[in-house]
């Protein structure tokens, strides 16, 4: 055989050993459509209502798209679920587009439990167009206490002290071992997102329920709202809570137009023989948060009362150095905020200088 002939007969069958191309390999099983189970469900009770959210699967079992999507089930149970049963809603199905997507459920609380243990427990099942599906989705629980609705009528006021809020007491309060109740007020600066705790009442049946949020900054305006929460102590030992619903938001802007209160214990004491003529002045400072200063006024007795400084004397002390030997001064002081305000005057100390 030449060399030409073995060089062709190598050549064909190479070619012999190589597959077609585009043959058919060994072919895949049908898809079963069933799509992943849901493994991130989270829920939240605020009053009577319990928000449910999860990630809608965008792949089956067998990693495939999901081509045709079925209802989800969404099941509730006061024991854990081993498999969803009779669904508590059945929503329509959502094209994921290969996509997280993120889906949300709102369920409505009618029944509740005494028992401080008590727990409702969710589920989701995803269905395919078939009725079939994978398995239910990861559990979760949210309290079976129950909630009182928001109370109403509450109001604002302002005083020099702060904001003094009220409202319409709670009626009907369950009695229950491991239950208590108590009002939290909620703030927030007007047009923020921000909110903090302004105070926490307990609820109680024969009480007037008031408050006063003395945290304020003046010359803000705040928004003000109230919730009742139920809290639950567990026979373990542990504490757990609902918040209610919320109360309608009432706002108050806080002017400051509140004197600081009047200073006491003024004393005037001269000074003594062979010295420069001076008074001395002392008394107790205000307690106000937010006292600037002091005004001192100086009157003799033919004449009217004259301030001596020109502006707030920091320290609860004056001297007085532009007195005569042998006069007689009358003197009285006030106290001064950061906006202005100023106090009554105190009660008056009158103080003569000795004759040189």
């Amino acid at each position: 055989m030449t060399v030409a002939k073995i060089n062709l007969a190598l050549i064909l069958l190479s070619l012999a050993l190589v597959p077609a191309c585009g043959s058919p390999g060994e072919p895949l099983p049908p898809s079963l459509e069933l799509a992943r189970p849901v493994h991130d469900l989270r829920a939240s009770r605020k009053g009577n209502t319990v928000t449910l959210t999860w990630t809608a699967p965008s792949y089956t079992t067998d990693r495939h798209n999901i081509r045709h999507p079925g209802p989800t089930e969404v099941c509730r149970a006061p024991a854990a679920l081993e498999r969803c049963g009779e669904p508590i809603a059945k929503l329509p199905s959502t094209k994921t587009h290969d996509k997280d997507v993120s889906r949300t459920y709102t369920d409505r609380l009618t029944t509740f439990s005494p028992n401080p243990d008590a727990m409702f427990v969710y589920a989701i099942e995803v269905l395919n167009s078939y009725g079939k599906s994978s398995g239910p989705s990861n559990q979760v629980q949210v309290l079976a206490a129950p909630t009182l609705p928001a109370p109403s009528d509450l109001k604002a006021q302002l005083g020099g002290d702060g904001v003094h809020l009220s409202w319409a007491p709670a009626t009907d309060a369950p009695e229950s071992p491991g239950i208590q109740f108590l009002y939290r007020l909620r703030r927030r600066e007007t047009g923020t997102n921000g909110q903090a705790v302004a105070g926490e009442v307990p609820v109680r049946a024969d009480a007037t329920p008031s408050f006063v949020d003395s945290t304020i900054e003046w010359e803000k305006t705040y928004d003000y709202w109230i919730e009742i929460v139920t809290l639950i102590t567990q026979p373990q030992g542990a504490s757990r809570q609902v918040e209610g619903d919320d109360s309608p938001v009432v706002s108050i802007v806080a002017h400051d137009v509140f004197p600081p209160s009047t200073p006491s214990g003024l004393q005037a004491v001269s000074s003594g023989p062979g010295q420069k003529p001076f008074i001395d002045l002392v008394w107790a400072p205000a307690t106000d948060a937010d006292v600037a200063g002091y005004n001192v006024y100086r009157s003799e007795d033919t004449g009217e009362a004259k301030k001596l400084n020109s502006t707030p004397i920091k320290p609860p002390a004056f001297r007085d150095n532009d007195v005569l030997p042998g006069h007689e001064y009358h003197y009285s002081v006030s106290a001064v905020d950061a906006r202005g305000n100023e106090s009554p005057r105190s009660e008056q100390a009158d103080e003569k200088v000795a004759e040189q």
